[in-house]
């Protein structure tokens, strides 16, 4: 895992919890954000850094290709150059090097860059799809900070409870079967391998144990957060693998090296459409559970900023949205992707649950956690770095 400077990420991570004290409606002491009032002539490359699957060029199927038609649209320009990254953290690490004009930063990236000062702010006006992003998915603790917009929602995604139904034949419904040390997964678990765990715990205290009184998994004050730690450190025994390629977690389900544990919807349905399919189940438990939504934020030094804001337009249009939507495996961003998603894998946005807000209002989408509690506690929550150490001490 990348090594962090700490002194200089509290030093950081303070300048996003002021930008979100106030919530997402700015302030006085907000300064106004700086951003272009147009789009101007379009330079000649793009540099990208993505999630594998966000950014094909019908390389690996010549059907799904958004990649192409894109430098297409703009005449030839922006020419793409894509680097793939398989965690948060290594998409940190790489735009530390100021390389690449543009991410797909999940909710456990998107304020770390915020407060490293490498994220711009978007003006929205100049992204025309904009408008038929979901409400639900705008102005968010991931993608806005201090009112100011940081970037173009792409996709979402719930954290799921998968197991080997041929092997843990029983029902399930909760979470508890991954803290139980009598579990019928115990020493075949597999969780994500990111600080950002915590939350899990921590979701799964706030309706196990109400006395704790956790209301949002990512803003914990010192007991909540050492019950979760604790939590965590109870589970280690039990683990057979921590998780962040899903190819290689699909492997290990295949194989039966894993029998249960936390996922994404894209692999229960990869290996259900294998051939033959695994016997795998999937659900978001009782307890609710926790989720990501991807942005695409652009480099606050951007060499091609002109070309990331067609970029960013482009990739949330309803044609591509969806069809970036059925490749990966995730709910789409644009209201209008669905009816396009259908043409490709008819009920896709069902499957997803992409039109569904009863369903994702049980699901707690990845936020960077600072000291503000953002409410009457004050600055007496954890902030990430803290989550970052305990993630090393939990693990070992």
């Amino acid at each position: 895992m990348r090594r962090f400077r700490f002194p200089a990420m509290l030093a950081a991570l303070a300048i996003v919890a002021s930008a979100c004290s106030g919530g997402n409606t700015g302030g006085s002491s907000t300064p106004a954000p700086s951003y272009p009032s147009s789009i101007g002539p379009l330079e000649d490359e793009l540099d990208l850094v993505g999630w594998v699957g966000y950014m094909e060029s019908g390389k690996n199927d010549p059907n799904f290709n958004w990649v192409t038609p894109f430098e297409a649209s703009v005449g030839g320009k922006c020419n793409v150059n894509a680097k793939e990254a398989g965690t948060s953290n290594a998409m940190k690490s790489l735009m530390d090097t100021g390389n690449y004009d543009g991410v797909s930063a999940s909710g456990n990236l998107s304020g770390r860059l915020v407060a490293d000062g490498e994220a711009a702010p978007v003006n929205v006006d100049l992204v025309p799809n904009y408008k038929d992003i979901f409400p639900a998915l705008k102005d968010q603790p991931y993608n806005t900070f201090g009112g100011v917009h940081y970037g173009i929602p792409h996709g979402r995604g719930a954290n799921l409870l998968a197991w080997r139904s041929d092997i843990i034949t029983q029902s399930l419904d909760s979470w508890g079967v991954m803290f139980d040390p009598n579990s019928p997964g115990k020493g075949k678990l597999s969780v994500y391998d990111d600080p950002i765990y915590i939350a899990d715990a921590a979701n799964y205290l706030m309706s196990t144990k109400p006395d704790l009184g956790i209301k949002n998994p990512y803003e914990l004050d010192q007991t909540q957060f050492d019950a979760a730690v604790a939590l965590l450190k109870t589970q280690r025994p039990m683990i057979k693998e921590y998780w962040t390629d899903a190819a290689a977690q699909i492997q290990s389900y295949t194989t039966g090296t894993l029998t249960l544990g936390t996922t994404w919807q894209y692999q229960v349905n990869t290996m259900l459409a294998a051939k033959p399919p695994v016997a795998i189940k999937a659900i978001l438990p009782k307890e609710g559970s926790t989720g990501w939504s991807d942005t695409w934020m652009m480099y606050s030094r951007a060499k091609h900023p002109n070309c990331m804001y067609k970029w960013m337009d482009w990739i949330t249009s309803p044609k591509v949205n969806a069809q970036v939507a059925v490749w990966f495996g995730e709910a789409p961003s644009n209201m209008k992707a669905c009816a396009e998603a259908e043409k490709l894998s008819p009920g896709h946005c069902d499957t997803f649950h992409a039109n569904d807000e009863a369903y994702f209002s049980h699901v707690h989408l990845w936020t960077i956690p600072t000291a503000n509690c953002g409410d009457s506690r004050g600055s007496t929550c954890k902030d990430y770095s803290a989550w970052l150490q305990a993630w090393t001490e939990i693990k070992g």
